[in-house]
């Protein structure tokens, strides 16, 4: 059986330029989708956050503005169903990845709040980036690689081609204007490809070796589905 760890942001808020604090946490879509879509190929999802805490739902991805009603209400239905697991994650200073096949990050702003800076999670992420097992990072996700280092103290994911929510986004939302850091922008400083969709908020994913990564919320049910049919083809 494929074991799929889901490592989810423990921040329930996102601390803005001007010192504002706005409340986040993951993105509904981005856990809810790729998790039923693992959970229907057959895989063991194991969830782990940051200090084990529960992690918390952006209840702004469950607004209007995030998407349709039916599918704002079937996102709602699935995380209920896996209310279990999100109230319980292990605690993400005690996995050992050498124990799962695929590593999955969801996002959200929570990445951007603490993720981005946990040395727990970022020798996670080199070391399953230098293991060559599938790692997956959705939306503001890849903030989480900025934690990342290897011994020399480089950053590994220089030169690997991703994506990851653009700008132009980003700005979609009022406060995302007040950001410290721009994810885009810090990609591309930090020495990644990234690439983004010619046109915002469509599905888009980018897979370099074994890096798989995702634009946006609407991109969760296109990465979850390459991710299972790459790792199905695989042999065994």
């Amino acid at each position: 059986m494929t074991k799929a760890l889901f490592v989810v942001s423990a921040a329930d808020r996102w601390t803005l330029r001007d010192g504002a604090v706005h409340p986040s946490g993951y993105w509904g879509e981005e856990l809810a989708v790729p998790h039923k879509i693992f959970t229907q190929a057959g895989w063991e999802i194991t969830i782990a956050t940051p200090g084990g805490k529960a992690p918390t739902l952006d209840r702004l991805s469950m607004s209007r503005t995030a998407g349709r009603p039916s599918k704002l209400r079937e996102v709602a239905r699935y995380l209920d169903s896996i209310q279990t697991e999100l109230d319980s994650p292990r605690t993400l200073e005690e996995i050992d990845p050498d124990e799962f096949d695929v590593v999955f990050y969801p996002g959200g702003h929570g990445p951007m709040e603490d993720l981005a800076y946990d040395p727990v999670s970022g020798a996670l992420l080199t070391r399953v980036l230098h293991s060559g097992k599938p790692l997956a990072l959705l939306c503001h996700a890849p903030a989480a690689a900025f934690a990342a280092k290897n011994q020399d103290g480089s950053w590994p994911f220089t030169g690997y081609r991703m994506t990851g929510l653009s700008n132009l986004e980003e700005k979609f939302n009022s406060f995302g204007r007040k950001a410290i850091w721009l994810l885009e922008d810090r990609l591309r400083e930090s020495g990644a490809d990234y690439v983004k969709a010619r046109l915002p908020l469509r599905p888009f994913i980018v897979v370099d070796r074994n890096l798989y990564t995702g634009q946006n919320p609407a991109s969760s049910e296109r990465l979850a589905a390459r991710l299972v049919n790459d790792l199905t083809s695989q042999p065994r």
